[in-house]
């Protein structure tokens, strides 16, 4: 019970508004934009279910129809050694079908593999051009220690040309736009894509488990498990050369 308080408590925070309003797209985007397991995702799923039930048994949704949370199927649970990552060509046209505000979330998650936990603790004075740089502090890591990330050349050009000014994340509802974007361009968004994309491919780049360790806040001992050999430097090159297009 507590469980399905918590729950419902986030969701509510989420969509304030009146509940026929929410759709199984809102609900979905909501649920895949939560840093969290597919496991975990499946139970925050069932809590919601639970309330659009009630909802409904309270005459506040139509009695002959599927609720929207009945619409949503539950997250295929992966093997641990199971990492999708996008190739360097979905990224590209993810990045540039994406409108200004969606941006931050793309191009950081991509190029530093912060989690988006993390992401959204984050503050753009946390993000140093000038020493090319991000200043992950200790309440905002995930391990509780400080953690310093690199600024890659192509990150620079996305994020450089935006006003940085207050939260980089500057509410949730930009996760579950971003995913409606994946989706309306036909790119699976498997959980934590955009963090496994980076890891792989700067393993692939810099050839060192020990330095992504560090710069993900991550041991060497998982990466080395999970994520060796999922790229070619030739690709992590192409990854770490995706640009706007002219104009952008």
């Amino acid at each position: 019970m507590a469980n399905l308080k918590t729950v419902l408590t986030r969701f509510a925070a989420a969509f304030p508004g009146d509940i026929l309003t929410v759709t199984s797209a809102d609900i979905d985007g909501w649920l895949r934009g939560l840093d969290v397991s597919a496991k975990s995702r499946n139970g925050m799923l069932i809590c919601v279910k639970v309330l659009f039930s009630f909802a409904r048994s309270h005459n506040c949704l139509p009695a002959e129809q599927m609720t929207a949370a009945e619409q949503i199927q539950r997250a295929r649970i992966k093997q641990d050694d199971d990492v999708a990552v996008f190739t360097p060509e979905e990224m590209t046209r993810l990045l540039h079908a994406a409108p200004p505000h969606l941006i931050p979330i793309l191009a950081i998650g991509a190029f530093t593999g912060i989690r988006m936990a993390e992401l959204n603790r984050l503050d753009w004075s946390a993000i140093d051009l000038q020493r090319s740089l991000v200043e992950l502090r200790a309440g905002q890591a995930k391990t509780a220690s400080r953690r310093i990330v690199p600024v890659s050349d192509n990150l620079r050009a996305w994020i450089e040309p935006l006003p940085r000014t207050g939260k980089v994340v500057r509410t949730p509802a930009l996760h579950r736009e971003v995913t409606a974007l994946a989706r309306a361009l036909g790119i699976d968004w498997p959980r934590n894509v955009l963090r496994h994309s980076f890891i792989s491919y700067r393993i692939a780049l810099v050839k060192s488990a020990d330095q992504v360790a560090l710069e993900a806040g991550n041991s060497p001992t998982i990466l080395f498990k999970h994520y060796r050999e999922l790229a070619t430097e030739d690709q992590a090159r192409q990854w770490f050369a995706i640009l706007p297009k002219d104009g952008q």
